[in-house]
């Protein structure tokens, strides 16, 4: 099992609604794959550095969280999949 952190942001343009579910739905996909989730930090809604797509803010979530080494790939293709996570990286601590 190895240490991992996920930072991803989330589309503004989302409900509070939508945002937690999106965020209920990623940690579903840690959880059910086997990993565990050792903390979450959601920062809020943040200015960007640059402009995505024409927008200029978004809603940032860390997540560290523990799993074997197969995980971080299904995340990223989750999160490609999904139209609302604007950028994400994970990285091994």
């Amino acid at each position: 099992m190895n240490n991992y952190e996920l930072l991803y942001i989330i589309s503004n343009e989302l409900s509070d609604e939508g945002k937690e579910a999106l965020i209920a739905k990623l940690h579903a996909v840690i959880t059910d794959n086997g990993g565990t989730i050792d903390g979450v930090d959601k920062w809020g809604t943040r200015k960007l550095a640059y402009p995505i797509n024409y927008k200029t803010e978004g809603y940032y979530v860390l997540v560290n969280f523990t799993a074997e080494a197969t995980l971080p790939s299904e995340l990223e293709r989750v999160m490609g999949i999904s139209d609302a996570v604007m950028r994400h990286m994970i990285v091994k601590k």
